[in-house]
């Protein structure tokens, strides 16, 4: 891929790939790590002048932020699942139970395959068409998979999507349906990353969208924050809570807010950004508590998948803007996670999967530990769908009782 001629405005008002380590700035390609330092790579850009009323303007999806995104001009004409532009809730009832006087949830599970990861995928697809990939890969914890088997599908090229062996079955099925090349790995996902990242380097022509594309991917993210402050009435919130695997999605936000602030779209103003973890994957967390600057990896052991990631790649960069922002990282047992599950689901109608039961527990948790301010407003987001991780709360839910078909069994039953 890395001899392919780019067509001019393939990625838009992107200008290069910077390193966020030493700051070196190379062209646009297939790239992931800088050749000076091995440190990560980012897209840099050249913004024009963009305007509220030109942002409003566009679809309602993704695109309506082609201008702030890798992506050409020309992106709503290829074939794509358009994702975005998801609702954001006036969490009343659960902010009255928690004690937080306003409250939002950003619902990114009505999204075309019910997670986020339909927003970083978009961004990746573009990068791979424009690469002339053959096969558009990647290694998952499981909403992953599902999104790039599905984009694949609707773009019409190969995908091969790879998953630890251990996955959740309703999440092995949303990718199975979509691809017949779904491969299970004996491993948990940092043995899965590993993998791709091996046939990234032997094999050419394939896009894996969080490794030889991740900064092209990496970028759908920011659309999260973008829609946040659109929805809000271009105004950023005072705290975010977002749950960290990789933690690419919470730096991205936090980078969307910058942006935004320095095109004059919403108002310069202080806000803090918090992280959630599974305390059986929680590195960044233990790091954050300990006052540790690196990260020390973990072998994951908890029913939040999705969020299992032991080795995580933007773990430093959370910890910065966690500490900048003035926000913090907490963790929670799979018990609050389940509790956080339910919490949601019965407060608000919205059925999510463990990472965003773990974003509900740890947002609890940082009330009552007085870590969140209850007085200012707060969005958390919720990052998928509950029927994807149906087997963590099925066995703590049930009927309340099985009835003959009488009015006198039913006043017996006590179930009211």
């Amino acid at each position: 891929m890395s001899s392919i001629v780019l067509r001019e405005g393939a990625f838009g008002n992107a200008t290069g790939l910077s390193c966020r380590e030493c700051g070196h700035v190379q062209d646009l390609g297939p790239y992931y790590a800088c050749p000076e330092c091995f440190g990560p790579l980012e897209i840099s850009y050249n913004f024009p002048a963009v305007t509220r009323e030109s942002i409003e303007r566009g679809p309602r999806n993704i695109w309506r932020y082609k201008e702030l995104l890798p992506v050409p001009a020309d992106i709503e004409e290829s074939p794509n699942l358009e994702p975005g532009f998801t609702r954001l809730l006036k969490a009343k009832n659960l902010g009255q139970t928690l004690g937080i006087d306003n409250l939002w949830v950003k619902d990114d599970s009505t999204n075309p395959t019910h997670s986020f990861k339909d927003r970083v995928v978009a961004c990746a697809l573009s990068a791979a068409r424009e690469f002339h990939s053959k096969v558009f890969a990647c290694p998952s914890t499981g909403n992953l998979a599902n999104a790039v088997a599905a984009a694949g599908a609707r773009a019409g090229i190969k995908t091969v999507v790879f998953i630890p062996s251990n996955l959740e079955q309703g999440k092995q099925v949303n990718s199975a349906v979509y691809t017949d090349s779904l491969v299970a790995v004996e491993g948990n996902y940092d043995d899965v990353n590993k993998l791709a990242s091996e046939i990234a380097g032997e094999e050419d022509g394939w896009a894996f969208v969080n490794v030889n594309v991740r900064p092209f991917y990496a970028e759908g993210s920011k659309t999260l924050g973008y829609e946040i402050a659109e929805q809000l009435g271009w105004r950023l919130p005072d705290q975010v809570v977002i749950p960290v695997a990789s933690g690419s999605q919470l730096t991205k936000v936090d980078k969307a807010f910058q942006e935004l602030i320095k095109l004059g779209l919403v108002e310069d103003k202080p806000y803090r950004i918090f992280g959630a973890q599974a305390t059986g994957c929680s590195p960044v967390s233990t790091a954050f508590k300990a006052g540790h600057d690196a990260i020390r990896p973990v072998k994951p052991d908890t029913i939040a998948k999705s969020l299992a990631i032991g080795n995580p790649a933007d773990g430093i960069y959370v910890l910065d803007i966690c500490r900048r922002t003035g926000g913090a990282i907490e963790d929670v047992t799979d018990d609050e996670v389940r509790q956080g599950v339910l919490l949601l689901a019965r407060t608000e109608g919205i059925f999510t999967e463990t990472a965003g039961g773990t974003s509900i527990a740890v947002l609890k948790k940082l009330v009552e530990t007085g870590q969140l301010d209850p007085e200012l407003e707060t969005v958390v987001i919720n990052t998928g769908m509950g029927l994807k991780t149906i087997e963590a709360i099925s066995d703590h839910v049930g009927v309340a009782a099985t009835i003959r078909p009488s009015y006198d069994a039913f006043a017996e039953s006590g179930v009211v």
